[in-house]
This record gives C-alpha cells, structure tokens and sequence, in this order.
C-alpha cells in the first residue's frame, strides 16, 4: 500500500512506520483548534469539516476576485489537478471533472493516487474526459465552483459562464505549488486549519525523509521524457523542484535560451537541444515514468554524453508525478526514499 494513496490523517500512521518512533508527527485533527460549525456534504453524509471565519469574504484568484456569500457546502472541482489538494484539506467535494481513463486513473478517470480517496467520500464524475459540460455543473447546483487557469482543465474560458451559476475561483497550478493554491482554498472554503495542518504534515514528511536519504550527485533535475519528441524540464518554481529543494537537493531548471516553449512550470526542449538542456544536472529523475521509461532515456543515442547518462544517474520519480498534490508529492518522495534512503 502506498502512502500517497491513504488520506492525509490514514497516511501518518504510515508516515511513522516509516520514519520510526522518533520521527513519529504529532496528531492533527482538521479544525480540532477552531470553532467547529460543521457542514453536511452533498450525498447526506455528515461531512469531517469545521468552517472558519466570517461570511460573506471576497477572495482574490487567478482570474479574478470573487464575493462568496456563505460557507460552501456544496463545492464542485472542474480541475481534476486541483481535486487532490482539495481531498486532502478534507474539503467536502461532490464532484469533480474526470480525464480519460488510462495508466495514471482509476475507471473514473481520476488520479489514481487520489481516486481512492474520491470513491470513499461519494464523489461524483462532474464530466469525463475534461470535456467541460456546463449543464452538468449546473444540475448540480453549487454554491462552490473551483477551477484551473492552465493546463488541460483549464476551464478560464468558461469563466463568465461558471460565475452565472455559482461564486468560481480558478487558480494557476502552474506558477502555484499545491502548498500555495492550499492557503487561497483554505480561504474560499473557510478551512483555513485543515490547508495549514495539511501542508505542515507534508512539510514535516519532507524533513523526515531528507534526514533519510543520502544525496546523490549533484544538481539534480526533474524531465517529462518524450523520446523522439524532446522532452520538459521543470522550473525551479514547480512543484516538482519544491520537492528536490526541501529535501536538500540543487536544483537545475532548464535554459529557455535553448528552450521550443516556455511556461512556468516546465520548459520544453526539442529532441536536438535536449542534451544541451540537460549538461549541467548530475542526477536526473524521469517524470511520469518507471524502469521502461528510465531505460528508454538511458539508452537515446542523442543522450549519450550528457552528464547523469554517463554516470547512469536517472531514476523513476514514478508515475503519479507529473501533476503534484498531498498524494503524490507523497508517493515522490517515497520513490526518492526507496533510491537513496539508509
């Protein structure tokens, strides 16, 4: 069983089987320390949720600011990225947008290293394949919408069209790590503790795990692996990097002078200007990717003479990495443990 797959409060019994007596992280309730108004969730069930604060509260986001009247009860997510970190901040989630189901999913089409977690809770398909369907949204009658500016759910376009039927919020998962977008959900929900006490239980699992391991050479770097199509390097901004930083590791970000196309969070390269890209890390872990995918980078040709290749120094970062939450930030760096830990 894998850490990143149990929720937040199930994973620290693991987390201190893991890390040993020693190590062991001190208990954390959402919202034990707050004034308890808790909320019942859309199937009917009484939902684990303590709300915070005063309402109504304007909250500024990534495509704007929004006025939310009253404690959400009903929240949908059409950013199957952004799911995660809501599941984790035991935010009461109906439903959420679904991509096609394939490796990275269950039969939902959510993220396997959540989708556990979604099944557990009753949350619904809001819409496969992120095919954005505002009717469904609609039937669902929200008092909460949440969603992405970039990426493949992104749904800034629709987001005149979301507002008529609900208070929307959509943030940037690209230029945020899951850490930051947590504060700005915290405060649109109103759970603010349970955002804090998530990301300080991860933080505390990063100092754990970087007492754990031993550093291999470095810089180090993080590559979605294409084959003959290039492949991405990830910034230094990324969720990615925040993972290698925290557990004591250099990290070098891609050049953008060589760079075919440059966002915030990953800069991707051509096949031909990849080996350039990557002439300074030492150590280089394949995103998205197990041993087929760690081999197939070992053995391009165009990769030959770049420095983590001749020291056969890549690794698998496994293949919930691409998008970061709780639960497969969790699963990172379990992998990283697994490679270079006692």
């Amino acid at each position: 069983m894998s850490l990143g797959t149990l929720a937040p409060r199930r994973a620290r019994a693991v987390l201190a089987t893991i890390a040993g007596a020693a190590l062991l992280l001190s208990a954390c309730s959402s919202g034990d320390d707050s004034d308890p108004d808790s909320t019942t969730s859309p199937n009917g069930e009484q939902a684990d949720v303590a709300v915070e604060g005063d309402w109504p509260r304007t909250v500024e986001h990534d495509a704007g600011e929004t006025e939310i009247p009253e404690a959400p009860i009903t929240i949908v997510s059409t950013s199957i990225t952004i799911t995660g970190t809501l599941l984790a901040m035991d935010v009461p989630v109906a439903a959420s947008a679904a991509t096609g189901v394939g490796p990275l999913t269950d039969e939902n089409g959510f993220f396997a290293q959540w989708a556990d977690v979604a099944v557990e809770r009753g949350v619904e398909v809001l819409y496969p394949n992120l095919e954005l369907d505002l009717e469904a949204v609609d039937a669902l009658a929200p008092d909460l919408i949440i969603g992405s500016v970039t990426g493949a759910d992104s749904t800034v376009d629709a987001y005149d069209q979301l507002s008529e039927i609900a208070p929307t919020i959509l943030l940037d998962y690209g230029s945020n790590t899951w850490q930051q977008l947590a504060v700005t959900l915290g405060e649109a929900t109103g759970l603010e503790q349970n955002a804090t006490d998530v990301v300080e239980e991860f933080d505390a699992f990063l100092t754990e795990s970087a007492a754990a391991i031993t550093l291999p050479d470095q810089p180090v770097t993080t590559v979605a692996y294409n084959g003959a199509d290039g492949g991405g390097i990830f910034s230094d901004t990324s969720s990615q990097a925040a993972i290698m930083t925290g557990l004591g590791f250099e990290y070098a970000a891609g050049p953008e002078d060589l760079a075919d196309e440059v966002r915030t969070d990953v800069t991707f390269y051509t096949a031909e200007n990849l080996p350039s890209a990557l002439a300074e890390p030492q150590t280089v872990f394949i995103i998205s990717g197990g041993d087929e995918d760690t081999d197939a980078f070992l053995a391009d040709s165009l990769l030959a003479n770049t420095p983590a290749v001749v020291a056969g120094n890549v690794l698998p970062l496994g293949p919930t990495s691409f998008r970061i939450d709780f639960y497969s930030g969790t699963q990172a760096v379990e992998a990283i443990i697994a490679a270079f830990g006692a």
